[in-house]
């Protein structure tokens, strides 16, 4: 039995796909609906994650956290996948970040040590800040991080405590760079900018990429290290079928491109020429923007994940076809 938080989120729920096409139904499901970050249609496309999905129970996360800290689990888990976070870079609210995000890792972590359950969690690249510190994934350099914003701090920080506590041969963190692909469509101003973009580059003909307040960057060519879902599921299912192998590990294509790169990949996958329109940041992005991430995959690499990440003009193509039809994984 496999327990996946987050699980009518984007990641969480094309997680469940995969375990439910490798035959895997045993599966206790976990998500909230309708706090005060979210609306009735931001709701109901994330119950459309898991509406096709075969489950055992559905818990509601406050019903879940109930459960766990009364011990009321009297089944045996293998695993406990745990994508259940608030993953806004934006959101100015520090304690609910400590409580969504922190606290309640911490709990799921310590629940699922004293229960002697396998526990995938999900960090993020937005722990490495401006990249000053480099991308590399090694414990001496994790601690040495400086996040921008309030979400990569409490994902940071969590980080912290499992290295601090000497738990990085128990747990697989996984740094998640930027994951794009189907079932993000709940996501609001956070979908991919391919999802936000998709029907005016299909309709319109044109696309809007923020300018460069770098000097080191031209316009469009900030760079990212693009990861499709589907590659990002794949690395989750090597660590919960090699319970042997633990750490905290980037989960990138460890090949940067640029936003240019993305839109051209976008206008080829719908037959359009290119057309870019290079607009301002929003007052007080730029002290907190990224202009360079690139996984450093040499750890994960060494683990024994030797696959091919999918070329960014694939991927695209690939996740056009989902956003022509709306399809969900």
């Amino acid at each position: 039995m496999i327990i996946v938080t987050g699980a009518a989120g984007f990641i969480g729920s094309c997680i469940t796909s995969e375990l439910n096409k490798r035959g895997i139904k045993d599966l206790i499901l976990v998500d909230h609906f309708n706090d005060n970050l979210s609306d009735n249609n931001t709701s109901d496309e994330k119950k459309k994650n898991i509406e096709s999905k075969q489950y055992l129970k559905y818990f509601d996360k406050n019903e879940f956290m109930r459960w766990i800290k009364n011990n009321l689990f009297k089944e045996s888990f293998d695993c406990l996948i745990h994508m259940g976070a608030c993953s806004s870079t934006t959101l100015q609210d520090a304690k609910y970040f400590e409580e969504n995000n922190y606290e309640y890792t911490k709990i799921l972590a310590e629940w699922s040590l004293k229960n002697n359950v396998r526990f995938i969690y999900a960090s993020s690249a937005a722990t490495y800040g401006d990249g000053s510190e480099g991308y590399s994934d090694d414990d001496k350099s994790t601690l040495k991080l400086k996040p921008l914003n309030l979400y990569g701090f409490s994902k940071h920080k969590f980080d912290l405590w499992v290295l601090e506590n000497k738990l990085q041969d128990k747990f697989v963190g996984l740094k998640f760079f930027n994951v794009f692909g189907p079932n993000e469509y709940h996501k609001g101003d956070m979908r991919s900018v391919i999802a936000k973009s998709y029907i005016e580059v299909k309709e319109k003909g044109k696309i809007r990429l923020f300018k460069s307040y770098n000097p080191g960057y031209k316009d469009g060519e900030q760079k990212r290290d693009f990861v499709y879902v589907k590659d990002a599921v794949d690395v989750v299912m090597f660590f919960k079928d090699n319970k042997d192998i633990n750490g905290i590990f980037n989960l990138g294509t460890g090949e940067a491109r640029t936003w240019n790169d993305l839109a051209k990949a976008l206008f080829s996958a719908v037959n359009k020429d290119l057309s870019i329109e290079y607009i301002d940041m929003p007052p007080g992005l730029n002290e907190r923007y990224q202009y360079f991430t690139q996984a450093d995959i040499s750890k994960l690499n060494r683990a024994g994940y030797k696959k091919k990440f999918m070329p960014l003009e694939t991927s695209v193509l690939d996740y056009s076809g989902y956003l022509s039809e709306h399809k969900y994984l």
